[in-house]
């Protein structure tokens, strides 16, 4: 006679159970809500104050340092989805990933539009140029250049089509954050706090994502509570 399966009260077990539906919407689509909300934020302020005139006395260097300090933010973030599964086993923040990535792409394509519309006016000679000849400008280019291709490769379908090397090619968004934050610091030159704030959360990020780190925190985190 086979024995009476007893209820479902482990840890593990609890943890297999489908989690509760706020109002019919799971945690994982409020947390996608709250990323396209929170991203979409500063482009609302953004034209908010352009449209009742609180932009500083220099309306396009503040609209071009807004965009790319948004882009950074949101390019971090995006980078700290994976760390906090290693760290708290947060599973359902890996598919934000994506949308934050894409969002900062879109950042960082407004800042490149800002700069070569507004600022220069779309001359390419004056455009060349600078990015020649200031080394802030040029590093910010290369990291644009960098999230290109990440940006286009982005879809499901481009995953299939490159296999292993979709994860290789996707790594490059470390370079690019370095860059992005390098950018930043040349950008400011005096008052660098902030934009090594920002390359300290990278250097973080960066460390939580080697192996023996993070094979070591996953032991730790699955050891049983006593």
């Amino acid at each position: 006679m086979s024995a009476t399966p007893l209820p479902e009260t482990t840890a593990a077990a609890r943890k297999a159970r489908p989690r509760p539906a706020l109002f019919g919407i799971t945690l994982a689509d409020w947390l996608r809500i709250a990323v396209h909300i929170g991203a979409l934020i500063p482009l609302a302020l953004l034209l908010w104050d352009g449209a009742h005139n609180h932009l500083t006395a220099n309306p396009i260097q503040e609209i071009t340092f807004r965009t790319g300090k948004t882009a950074i933010i949101l390019l971090i973030l995006s980078l700290l989805c994976t760390p906090l599964n290693i760290l708290f086993g947060w599973k359902v923040v890996l598919p934000l990933r994506r949308p934050l990535g894409l969002y900062a792409f879109f950042y960082v394509c407004l800042h490149l539009l800002i700069f070569s519309v507004l600022d220069y006016g779309l001359d390419w000679g004056l455009i060349q140029q600078t990015i020649a000849e200031k080394r802030y400008v040029l590093v910010g280019f290369a990291a644009f250049l960098l999230l290109l291709p990440l940006a286009l490769t982005s879809t499901k379908g481009w995953m299939r089509r490159l296999g292993k090397r979709w994860k290789q090619l996707h790594r490059l968004v470390y370079l690019a954050a370095f860059l992005a934050v390098v950018h930043f610091v040349w950008l400011v030159k005096s008052d660098i706090r902030e934009p090594l704030l920002y390359g300290a959360a990278l250097a973080v990020l960066l460390l939580l994502r080697l192996a023996p780190l993070r094979r070591a925190i996953v032991r730790v985190r699955s050891r049983p509570a006593r």
